[in-house]
Order: C-alpha cells, then structure tokens, then sequence
C-alpha cells in the first residue's frame, strides 16, 4: 500500500503547512495544527464513499422501512441499553474509567456469542494474548474459542477482520491503534479520528459489527476528537466507583435504541453479573424511619428506579457549605432558596449535604420534591412515615409540577411495597387502580402543600 501524503491543517483558520509547527503561521494561534491526510483530486480517490450506501432521491413514503436485526448478547443488562442487542454494520464506542470493567464485560459478551455460533474477533492493544486467556480463566471461561489478535496497526487488523469475517469485533482499545499512513504517534487527535473512519467504513461494507473500547480524561469525557462520537452509532460510558462492586452503563448515544437507558451490573470474581432489582442497591436498609431520608421514584431511560435521597443539615455558621453527591449542586441552592421562599423553611446558616445512595447520578428534575422533603426532615429532625416516596420537580414560584411516565414510577413503588406517595396533581391516577391498591397517593400542586401533608402523616 503506497503511502499517503500527509499535511498539518489548523483547526482554527483551516490554513495547511507541510510540517508541524507550535504556532499557525497564518493565524497565530498555538497549537492548532493536527495531521491531516491530503486527498488527491477528481473521483478516482474517495476514502470514504463507502461510508454511505449510494441511492437515489426518494421520497420518504416510498422508501420501505424495515426492522432492524440484533444480535444479543446473551448478557440482558447489556441488550437492554443497546436497544436489544447488536445490529449488523452498527459501531458502538464504549468508555470508562481505567479498570472498570470494560473489557471483562466485553470478554463476556464476545464468549455467549461465540458459543450460539456467531464469529468472533477480540482485538487487543493494550494486552498481549496470554494475558487475555489468563482474565478468562479467571472469569470461568474455560475452552472458550473467541479469536484473538494482539495487533495496533490498522492495516493489519482491517486485513484480519476481512479474512475472518466476525460478525463482531472488539477494538480493545482506539486510542493504541495506530495507520501507517499518518506519522504521528498513537493516541493523538489524527490518528483516533482517521483509525476510527476507516473501522467505521469496514462495519458499514462488511456488515460487521464492531465496538470501540475508549480511554477517558480525567473529566470523565471520552479522549479524543469530538466527531469520534458523532462518527459512531451508539456511545456508552461506564459509571461506577472502582472501590464499589456495582457498575452502571449509561447510553448517552443510541440510532437503534432509547437514550439514556442503563444497565445495572455487580462484579464478582466470575466477571459482571447484570442485576435484576437494581432499586435494591439504592436504597438503604433501616430497621426503622430516619430523618433526612427521602425516596424517589426516578426515571433511567425506560426504567423506573427507586433510589434514597439523603440530606444531612448542620449548623453552619457565617459561611454554610452546600454539597451535593449524584445531584446538581446548583439545583440545591435554588431548592434552598424556594424552600425558604414559599414554605418558611429557612438554611441560611446551615450546612447542607445532599447524597443519592449508591453513587448513581440523577439528572432530572424529577428528584426536587424529594430533595426539599429530605432536607425538612434533616432540619426538623423527624423522620418521614415508613415506606414513603415522592417525585416532582418543583418551579421558582413554589409550583410542583409532574413528572413524565407518572403512572410507571407509581407502579414500581406499589410493587415493591411502599404505602405512601407524594405526587403532582397531574400524577395522581383514576380511581379504582387494582396495580396501585396498598399505596395511599397525595396530590399536590405545591410546596407548602407537600410539607403540610408530611407534618400530618407524622
């Protein structure tokens, strides 16, 4: 394969030099310049026209629309954020926190798949192929035939997936696969962006499915370029404590499938196991109602989750701390603020520390009732009634507004035996609900509403 010119093209003015400079020599700006491959003219040349297949104009009623095949897994937590399991040609990129689990769980997935006979191919770049026999034997994988290859040059592993032919290949990991065709090392900006477009454009052709395994910064953020995510169908993240056994893995990104979906897994000494009551590990066990706990019904994607808020409210003195854990520290001022406001519960000079248990984050709004509800009962020092919940975001003027999917968050609550629920008024639902029967619903259209009805429950 003759090899391709190369160029250094900035990322600010789009001005090219033939090598690597630290300063633009057309806008000045420091380190700007990335390596480029530099594409001959006329149609001859197209690296990427396989990246779409070619079709013509058509309307969108005459184009037939066709459902889409997955291949699961055989690991259900893992088929449930990917949509249903892995659709041919798709890309997905998978990241998380060094030592998390990323490749164990892959290793997993590739072995179920291998025996029910579907082809293989777990590229490795990081690991030497002793080295991967050695984890599955730990897993309990034994006589596993899942095709290995210890190998970063792309060339090599685009001729190796063209002469095996898997139906899914594992990249194990972007950022160590390097082309001959670029200069620069593995790991950088042109290297990860061009690797990547090429695998892409071999699922795309080949009808292989193939996952990406990424490095993340210390942020959290995939490493890298910005367009690797946009390049691939599906991008999931691995949450999770190290120090804990339990993981979630999130899908911020998914054409086949519902965003923000996840999935729930325990590691053990056999891999990760996928968890089926995952509203079990967030919550914690009293044998008895403690104050400064609230639990909330929240919404991961399809699945509703029962997770315990806990607040903690302490003098503070002149300077109070407030500090949130899985929660948006800036959504807590505003609570405290509209707490103080419109229900006379006043934290000017207290300390307030806010934790979702089990070290899930929670995004939506959904969680502010039960935020302010576990806060006055930290302050006030009396418990909430045994098997209560709430759920509601709660507006600047005190309003509580609903929560969508109220009637599923209801139900989940039912179902594992909680007897009392705080709710926005639009939530409530009709009488005679045999799935609701044990559970005492209280609508509210606000705040105070909710307080008073906490203080007679009490």
């Amino acid at each position: 394969m003759a090899k391709e010119k190369t160029s250094f093209v900035c990322t600010e003015c789009g001005g090219a030099s033939t090598r690597w400079l630290g300063k633009c020599p057309h806008c000045e700006a420091w380190n700007t310049l990335i390596e480029s491959v530099v594409e001959a003219p006329g149609p001859a040349r197209n690296r990427f026209a396989s990246l779409a297949t070619p079709s013509e104009v058509a309307a969108l009623a005459d184009i037939e629309a066709r459902e889409i095949e997955r291949t699961p897994t055989g690991i259900a937590e893992l088929d449930r954020v990917l949509g249903g399991g892995i659709v041919e040609g798709g890309v997905v990129l998978i990241g998380g926190d060094p030592g998390i689990g990323k490749s164990t769980l892959l290793l997993q997935a590739l072995d179920g798949l291998q025996r029910r006979a579907v082809p293989t191919l777990y590229v490795t770049g990081e690991e030497s192929g002793a080295q991967v026999a050695l984890r599955s034997r730990r897993l309990g994988l034994d006589h596993s035939r899942v095709l290995v290859l210890a190998e970063i040059q792309l060339e090599k592993i685009l001729a190796a997936i063209a002469s095996v032919q898997p139906a899914v290949a594992v990249i194990d990991s972007i950022q160590t696969v390097y082309s001959e065709q670029l200069t620069s090392a593995p790991g950088s900006v042109a290297q990860v962006r061009e690797c990547a477009a090429h695998l892409t454009r071999a699922a795309k052709a080949g009808a292989a499915a193939i996952v990406l395994v990424g490095h993340v910064t210390k942020e959290g953020a995939l490493a890298g370029p910005r367009v690797l995510e946009h390049m691939v169908d599906t991008v999931l993240y691995f949450e999770g404590d190290t120090h804990s056994s339990f993981r979630l893995v999130r899908a911020v990104k998914n054409r086949f499938g519902a965003v923000n979906e996840i999935g729930v897994f325990a590691m053990t000494e056999k891999g990760l196991k996928g968890v089926a009551n995952p509203s079990a590990i967030f919550l914690s066990q009293h044998s008895e109602p403690v104050p400064g706990s609230c639990v909330l019904v929240t919404l991961e994607g399809t699945r509703p989750m029962l997770v315990e808020i806990q607040a903690l409210v302490d003098s503070g003195g002149a300077s109070p701390r407030r500090l949130s854990v899985g929660l948006d520290r800036d959504r807590l001022a505003m609570l405290l603020a509209v707490l103080h406001r419109h229900a006379g519960v006043a934290c000017l000079d207290q300390d307030v520390f806010v934790n979702a248990v089990g070290g899930v984050r929670i995004g939506e709004p959904a969680a502010d009732l039960a935020v302010m509800l576990a806060i006055t009962s930290s302050l006030r020092g009396r418990p909430l009634p045994k098997g209560f919940i709430a759920f509601g975001e709660v507006g600047l003027a005190g309003e509580v507004r609903p929560a969508p999917r109220g009637q599923e968050r209801l139900r989940e609550a039912a179902k594992l035996g909680f007897s009392v629920a705080v709710v926005p008024r639009a939530n409530a639902p009709k009488k005679g609900s045999r799935e609701l029967e044990g559970l005492a619903i209280h609508a509210v259209d606000r705040i105070e509403e909710a307080l008073e009805i906490v203080r007679g429950l009490g």
